[in-house]
Protein backbone atom coordinates (compact mmCIF):
# COMPACT_ATOMS: atom_id res chain seq x y z
CA UNK A 1 0.00 0.00 0.00
CA UNK A 2 1.23 3.67 -0.32
CA UNK A 3 1.32 4.63 3.12
CA UNK A 4 4.45 2.21 3.34
CA UNK A 5 6.33 4.59 1.06
CA UNK A 6 5.42 7.28 3.49
CA UNK A 7 6.73 5.43 6.62
CA UNK A 8 9.54 3.91 5.19
CA UNK A 9 10.72 5.61 1.92
CA UNK A 10 9.37 9.51 2.47
CA UNK A 11 10.10 8.94 6.46
CA UNK A 12 7.06 10.36 7.55
CA UNK A 13 6.46 8.34 10.62
CA UNK A 14 7.47 8.65 14.67
CA UNK A 15 10.04 5.60 14.25
CA UNK A 16 11.44 4.97 18.16
CA UNK A 17 14.79 5.60 18.77
CA UNK A 18 16.95 4.27 21.43
CA UNK A 19 17.42 5.98 24.72
CA UNK A 20 20.18 5.28 27.11
CA UNK A 21 23.66 3.73 26.67
CA UNK A 22 22.16 1.80 23.82
CA UNK A 23 21.14 5.22 21.96
CA UNK A 24 25.05 5.64 20.33
CA UNK A 25 24.76 2.11 19.39
CA UNK A 26 24.67 1.47 15.52
CA UNK A 27 21.01 0.61 14.25
CA UNK A 28 19.75 -1.57 11.90
CA UNK A 29 19.70 1.25 9.28
CA UNK A 30 23.29 1.45 9.92
CA UNK A 31 23.04 4.95 11.59
CA UNK A 32 24.94 5.74 14.44
CA UNK A 33 22.46 7.71 16.51
CA UNK A 34 23.31 10.49 18.79
CA UNK A 35 21.95 13.10 20.84
CA UNK A 36 23.53 16.62 21.03
CA UNK A 37 22.08 19.56 23.77
CA UNK A 38 21.92 22.81 24.38
CA UNK A 39 21.80 24.70 27.22
CA UNK A 40 19.75 28.18 27.30
CA UNK A 41 18.71 27.77 23.68
CA UNK A 42 17.05 30.57 23.47
CA UNK A 43 14.60 30.70 20.15
CA UNK A 44 13.24 33.50 17.72
CA UNK A 45 10.17 33.61 19.69
CA UNK A 46 12.48 35.21 22.79
CA UNK A 47 11.29 31.90 24.78
CA UNK A 48 14.75 30.53 26.54
CA UNK A 49 14.34 26.68 26.60
CA UNK A 50 16.59 25.47 29.54
CA UNK A 51 17.81 22.20 27.12
CA UNK A 52 17.32 21.51 23.19
CA UNK A 53 18.09 18.53 22.22
CA UNK A 54 18.81 17.48 18.68
CA UNK A 55 18.50 13.64 17.76
CA UNK A 56 21.29 13.34 14.88
CA UNK A 57 22.18 9.71 13.00
CA UNK A 58 25.71 9.46 11.29
CA UNK A 59 26.61 7.62 8.14
CA UNK A 60 30.25 6.55 7.28
CA UNK A 61 33.50 8.43 8.63
CA UNK A 62 34.69 12.00 9.14
CA UNK A 63 38.09 12.57 7.40
CA UNK A 64 41.03 13.78 9.01
CA UNK A 65 40.95 16.95 7.54
CA UNK A 66 36.82 16.96 8.50
CA UNK A 67 36.12 18.45 5.35
CA UNK A 68 33.89 15.26 3.99
CA UNK A 69 30.52 15.84 5.77
CA UNK A 70 27.62 16.28 4.17
CA UNK A 71 24.18 17.50 6.30
CA UNK A 72 20.40 15.81 5.47
CA UNK A 73 18.04 18.08 7.23
CA UNK A 74 14.94 16.41 8.34
CA UNK A 75 11.73 16.61 7.18
CA UNK A 76 8.12 16.71 8.77
CA UNK A 77 8.07 14.14 11.49
CA UNK A 78 10.81 12.04 9.93
CA UNK A 79 13.44 10.69 11.45
CA UNK A 80 16.83 10.44 10.27
CA UNK A 81 16.37 7.76 7.85
CA UNK A 82 14.61 10.11 5.93
CA UNK A 83 17.30 10.16 3.27
CA UNK A 84 18.27 6.61 2.51
CA UNK A 85 17.05 6.37 -0.50
CA UNK A 86 20.44 8.16 -1.34
CA UNK A 87 22.40 6.58 0.78
CA UNK A 88 24.50 3.24 -0.31
CA UNK A 89 26.09 1.25 -3.41
CA UNK A 90 25.34 2.41 -6.58
CA UNK A 91 23.55 5.86 -5.00
CA UNK A 92 24.58 9.43 -4.73
CA UNK A 93 25.85 9.38 -1.85
CA UNK A 94 28.47 6.76 -1.08
CA UNK A 95 29.84 6.35 2.88
CA UNK A 96 33.07 5.45 2.22
CA UNK A 97 34.07 8.69 0.66
CA UNK A 98 31.52 10.94 2.73
CA UNK A 99 30.26 11.50 6.67
CA UNK A 100 26.38 11.89 6.65
CA UNK A 101 25.11 13.79 9.20
CA UNK A 102 21.29 13.75 9.41
CA UNK A 103 19.50 15.75 11.56
CA UNK A 104 15.98 15.71 13.19
CA UNK A 105 13.49 18.65 13.46
CA UNK A 106 12.59 20.18 16.88
CA UNK A 107 9.28 18.81 16.84
CA UNK A 108 9.47 15.63 15.75
CA UNK A 109 9.20 13.43 18.99
CA UNK A 110 12.96 13.03 19.56
CA UNK A 111 14.47 16.16 19.20
CA UNK A 112 12.98 18.40 21.80
CA UNK A 113 9.10 18.72 21.49
CA UNK A 114 6.08 19.34 23.01
CA UNK A 115 5.39 15.16 23.62
CA UNK A 116 9.15 15.01 25.50
CA UNK A 117 9.80 18.37 27.12
CA UNK A 118 8.76 18.50 30.61
CA UNK A 119 7.39 21.59 32.27
CA UNK A 120 6.56 24.80 31.88
CA UNK A 121 7.68 23.83 28.41
CA UNK A 122 5.10 20.84 27.54
CA UNK A 123 2.57 20.26 25.23
CA UNK A 124 1.10 23.18 24.09
CA UNK A 125 3.30 25.76 26.24
CA UNK A 126 6.47 24.82 24.07
CA UNK A 127 7.18 27.68 21.73
CA UNK A 128 7.09 27.79 17.94
CA UNK A 129 10.41 26.65 16.47
CA UNK A 130 11.16 28.51 13.18
CA UNK A 131 13.47 26.86 10.35
CA UNK A 132 16.28 29.42 11.52
CA UNK A 133 16.05 27.67 15.37
CA UNK A 134 16.85 24.59 13.72
CA UNK A 135 19.14 25.65 11.65
CA UNK A 136 21.38 27.65 14.25
CA UNK A 137 20.63 24.44 16.63
CA UNK A 138 22.33 22.35 14.11
CA UNK A 139 25.15 24.98 13.23
CA UNK A 140 26.18 24.57 16.86
CA UNK A 141 26.31 20.62 16.80
CA UNK A 142 28.04 20.54 13.99
CA UNK A 143 30.64 23.42 14.98
CA UNK A 144 30.62 22.23 18.80
CA UNK A 145 29.70 18.38 18.76
CA UNK A 146 31.73 17.53 15.59
CA UNK A 147 34.01 20.14 14.90
CA UNK A 148 33.00 20.38 11.37
CA UNK A 149 33.20 23.96 9.83
CA UNK A 150 32.73 23.00 6.63
CA UNK A 151 29.97 21.42 4.11
CA UNK A 152 30.29 19.75 1.18
CA UNK A 153 26.66 19.91 0.74
CA UNK A 154 23.48 20.14 2.61
CA UNK A 155 21.03 17.95 0.60
CA UNK A 156 17.17 18.96 1.83
CA UNK A 157 13.44 17.21 0.79
CA UNK A 158 10.33 19.30 1.71
CA UNK A 159 11.04 20.69 4.92
CA UNK A 160 14.53 20.06 4.62
CA UNK A 161 14.46 21.82 1.61
CA UNK A 162 13.23 24.75 3.52
CA UNK A 163 16.53 24.24 5.69
CA UNK A 164 18.82 24.50 2.66
CA UNK A 165 17.62 27.33 1.40
CA UNK A 166 17.57 28.82 5.25
CA UNK A 167 21.45 27.54 5.47
CA UNK A 168 22.65 29.54 2.39
CA UNK A 169 21.30 32.74 3.46
CA UNK A 170 22.11 32.58 6.80
CA UNK A 171 25.84 30.48 6.76
CA UNK A 172 26.37 31.83 2.89
CA UNK A 173 30.31 29.98 2.60
CA UNK A 174 29.52 27.36 5.08
CA UNK A 175 28.55 24.68 2.71
CA UNK A 176 30.18 24.11 -1.34
CA UNK A 177 26.97 23.13 -2.42
CA UNK A 178 22.72 22.91 -1.82
CA UNK A 179 20.22 20.42 -2.77
CA UNK A 180 16.56 21.42 -2.54
CA UNK A 181 13.87 18.69 -3.34
CA UNK A 182 10.00 19.71 -3.15
CA UNK A 183 10.23 22.67 -1.02
CA UNK A 184 10.80 26.48 -1.48
CA UNK A 185 12.55 29.63 0.40
CA UNK A 186 9.30 30.66 1.48
CA UNK A 187 6.25 29.02 2.49
CA UNK A 188 3.79 31.20 0.42
CA UNK A 189 0.29 32.29 1.27
CA UNK A 190 -1.73 29.10 -0.48
CA UNK A 191 0.42 26.99 1.47
CA UNK A 192 -0.65 28.76 5.10
CA UNK A 193 -4.23 28.27 4.32
CA UNK A 194 -3.06 24.76 3.34
CA UNK A 195 -1.55 23.98 7.19
CA UNK A 196 -4.07 25.97 9.03
CA UNK A 197 -6.85 23.77 7.46
CA UNK A 198 -5.17 20.55 9.02
CA UNK A 199 -4.57 21.92 12.28
CA UNK A 200 -8.41 23.34 11.78
CA UNK A 201 -9.03 19.61 11.71
CA UNK A 202 -7.24 18.70 14.41
CA UNK A 203 -8.63 20.39 16.27
CA UNK A 204 -12.07 20.64 15.55
CA UNK A 205 -11.86 17.52 18.24
CA UNK A 206 -13.54 18.24 21.92
CA UNK A 207 -10.44 15.49 23.01
CA UNK A 208 -7.81 18.08 21.42
CA UNK A 209 -8.84 20.31 24.81
CA UNK A 210 -6.76 22.94 23.23
CA UNK A 211 -3.86 20.83 23.46
CA UNK A 212 -4.49 19.91 26.92
CA UNK A 213 -4.98 16.41 26.11
CA UNK A 214 -5.51 13.54 28.26
CA UNK A 215 -5.54 10.78 25.60
CA UNK A 216 -4.64 11.52 22.34
CA UNK A 217 -7.62 13.20 20.02
CA UNK A 218 -7.87 10.06 17.52
CA UNK A 219 -10.80 11.35 15.80
CA UNK A 220 -9.19 14.81 15.41
CA UNK A 221 -5.93 13.32 13.93
CA UNK A 222 -7.47 11.37 11.29
CA UNK A 223 -9.45 14.13 10.21
CA UNK A 224 -5.62 15.83 9.69
CA UNK A 225 -4.73 12.62 8.11
CA UNK A 226 -7.47 12.67 5.56
CA UNK A 227 -6.67 16.48 4.37
CA UNK A 228 -3.19 15.95 4.54
CA UNK A 229 -3.93 12.90 2.08
CA UNK A 230 -5.40 14.56 -0.10
CA UNK A 231 -2.76 17.04 -0.75
CA UNK A 232 0.20 14.35 -1.05
CA UNK A 233 0.04 13.38 -4.31
CA UNK A 234 -1.11 14.78 -8.03
CA UNK A 235 -4.75 14.33 -9.00
CA UNK A 236 -3.51 12.58 -12.07
CA UNK A 237 -1.81 10.04 -9.34
CA UNK A 238 -5.30 9.34 -7.83
CA UNK A 239 -7.22 9.10 -11.21
CA UNK A 240 -4.25 6.49 -12.58
CA UNK A 241 -4.76 4.14 -9.12
CA UNK A 242 -1.06 4.43 -8.78
CA UNK A 243 -1.43 3.22 -5.45
CA UNK A 244 -1.81 -0.28 -6.48
CA UNK A 245 2.06 -0.31 -7.30
CA UNK A 246 2.45 -1.26 -3.60
CA UNK A 247 -0.48 -2.96 -3.06
CA UNK A 248 -1.99 -6.64 -2.12
CA UNK A 249 -4.44 -8.17 -5.37
CA UNK A 250 -7.98 -7.46 -4.49
CA UNK A 251 -6.73 -3.99 -2.18
CA UNK A 252 -9.63 -1.50 -2.61
CA UNK A 253 -9.71 2.04 -3.00
CA UNK A 254 -11.31 2.46 0.60
CA UNK A 255 -8.98 0.05 2.28
CA UNK A 256 -6.94 2.46 0.93
CA UNK A 257 -8.21 5.97 2.36
CA UNK A 258 -8.92 3.95 6.17
CA UNK A 259 -5.35 2.62 5.95
CA UNK A 260 -4.19 6.86 5.20
CA UNK A 261 -6.57 7.88 8.25
CA UNK A 262 -6.27 5.63 10.48
CA UNK A 263 -2.18 4.78 9.74
CA UNK A 264 -1.34 7.58 8.46
CA UNK A 265 1.51 8.38 11.27
CA UNK A 266 1.39 6.02 13.96
CA UNK A 267 1.96 7.36 17.39
CA UNK A 268 1.99 10.84 16.63
CA UNK A 269 1.44 13.80 18.73
CA UNK A 270 -1.20 16.00 18.27
CA UNK A 271 0.96 18.59 19.83
CA UNK A 272 4.24 17.70 18.06
CA UNK A 273 1.93 17.55 14.62
CA UNK A 274 1.16 21.57 14.78
CA UNK A 275 4.27 22.66 15.79
CA UNK A 276 6.17 21.76 13.04
CA UNK A 277 3.09 22.65 10.68
CA UNK A 278 3.81 25.89 12.62
CA UNK A 279 7.35 25.44 12.39
CA UNK A 280 6.48 25.27 8.30
CA UNK A 281 4.51 27.78 7.75
CA UNK A 282 6.41 30.30 9.49
CA UNK A 283 9.16 29.64 6.87
CA UNK A 284 10.39 32.43 5.05
CA UNK A 285 14.43 33.32 4.25
CA UNK A 286 13.37 36.92 3.48
CA UNK A 287 12.56 37.58 7.56
CA UNK A 288 16.29 36.28 8.11
CA UNK A 289 18.50 39.38 10.01
CA UNK A 290 18.92 42.63 7.13
CA UNK A 291 16.58 41.39 4.63
CA UNK A 292 13.93 43.33 6.18
CA UNK A 293 11.45 40.91 5.00
CA UNK A 294 12.47 40.53 1.10
CA UNK A 295 12.30 37.26 0.32
CA UNK A 296 14.06 38.49 -3.44
CA UNK A 297 16.95 40.24 -1.76
CA UNK A 298 17.62 37.44 0.44
CA UNK A 299 17.69 34.78 -2.47
CA UNK A 300 20.08 37.27 -4.73
CA UNK A 301 22.54 36.93 -1.60
CA UNK A 302 22.98 33.20 -2.39
CA UNK A 303 26.52 32.41 -2.97
CA UNK A 304 26.73 28.72 -3.16
CA UNK A 305 25.72 26.58 -6.87
CA UNK A 306 21.82 25.26 -5.20
CA UNK A 307 20.38 22.17 -7.22
CA UNK A 308 16.62 22.79 -7.00
CA UNK A 309 14.89 20.25 -7.83
CA UNK A 310 10.58 21.07 -7.44
CA UNK A 311 8.30 18.06 -8.08
CA UNK A 312 6.14 19.13 -11.43
CA UNK A 313 2.82 18.28 -9.68
CA UNK A 314 3.66 18.78 -5.99
CA UNK A 315 0.46 20.84 -4.44
CA UNK A 316 2.36 21.42 -1.02
CA UNK A 317 5.13 23.14 -2.99
CA UNK A 318 4.15 24.02 -6.44
CA UNK A 319 6.19 24.41 -9.31
CA UNK A 320 5.07 28.38 -9.96
CA UNK A 321 6.86 29.02 -6.85
CA UNK A 322 9.55 27.58 -7.25
CA UNK A 323 9.63 29.17 -10.45
CA UNK A 324 9.11 32.37 -9.21
CA UNK A 325 12.42 32.06 -7.16
CA UNK A 326 14.73 30.36 -9.11
CA UNK A 327 15.47 33.53 -11.09
CA UNK A 328 16.63 35.42 -7.61
CA UNK A 329 19.39 32.54 -7.37
CA UNK A 330 23.06 33.35 -8.57
CA UNK A 331 24.05 29.99 -9.93
CA UNK A 332 20.74 28.18 -9.37
CA UNK A 333 20.21 25.09 -11.37
CA UNK A 334 16.61 24.31 -11.92
CA UNK A 335 15.67 20.77 -12.56
CA UNK A 336 12.06 19.39 -12.12
CA UNK A 337 11.22 16.36 -11.53
CA UNK A 338 8.90 14.87 -14.03
CA UNK A 339 6.58 12.55 -11.54
CA UNK A 340 2.74 11.84 -11.02
CA UNK A 341 3.96 11.18 -7.25
CA UNK A 342 3.31 15.20 -6.44
CA UNK A 343 4.60 15.96 -3.06
CA UNK A 344 6.26 12.70 -2.67
CA UNK A 345 8.17 12.37 -5.98
CA UNK A 346 11.24 14.47 -4.15
CA UNK A 347 11.91 11.59 -1.76
CA UNK A 348 12.14 8.88 -4.78
CA UNK A 349 8.92 6.96 -3.68
CA UNK A 350 8.99 4.45 -6.86
CA UNK A 351 12.03 3.19 -8.78
CA UNK A 352 11.51 6.06 -11.48
CA UNK A 353 12.01 9.11 -9.27
CA UNK A 354 14.77 7.30 -7.27
CA UNK A 355 16.79 6.95 -10.31
CA UNK A 356 16.25 10.63 -11.69
CA UNK A 357 17.26 12.12 -8.05
CA UNK A 358 20.02 9.74 -7.80
CA UNK A 359 21.56 9.94 -11.00
CA UNK A 360 21.22 14.30 -10.88
CA UNK A 361 22.08 14.87 -7.25
CA UNK A 362 25.42 12.86 -7.66
CA UNK A 363 26.27 14.69 -10.59
CA UNK A 364 25.82 17.94 -9.38
CA UNK A 365 27.83 16.94 -6.60
CA UNK A 366 30.70 15.41 -8.92
CA UNK A 367 31.15 19.10 -10.15
CA UNK A 368 34.51 20.91 -9.52
CA UNK A 369 34.13 23.35 -6.44
CA UNK A 370 33.86 26.70 -7.71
Amino acid sequence: MPFRYLLATVGLALLALATGPAHAQRSPDRARVRTFTIASFRTESGTTLPQARVVYGTYGHLNAARDNAILLPSHYLADHRGYEWLIGPGKALDTTKVFLVATELFGNGHSSSPSNTPGPFHGPRFPVMTIRDNVAAVHQLLTQDLKITHLRAVIGFSMGAQQAFQWAVSYPAFADRLVATSGTAKCYPHGVVRLEGQIAALTADAAFNNGNYTSPPTKGIEAFATVWTAWLYSQEWWRRELWKADAKPGTTFAQVLREYRTNFIPGADANDLILQMRTWEQHDVGTTPGFGGDVEKALRSIRAPILYMPSETDLYFPITDARYEAPFIPGVVLKPIPSLWGHTAGAAPNPVDAKFLNDNIRSFLAQPRR
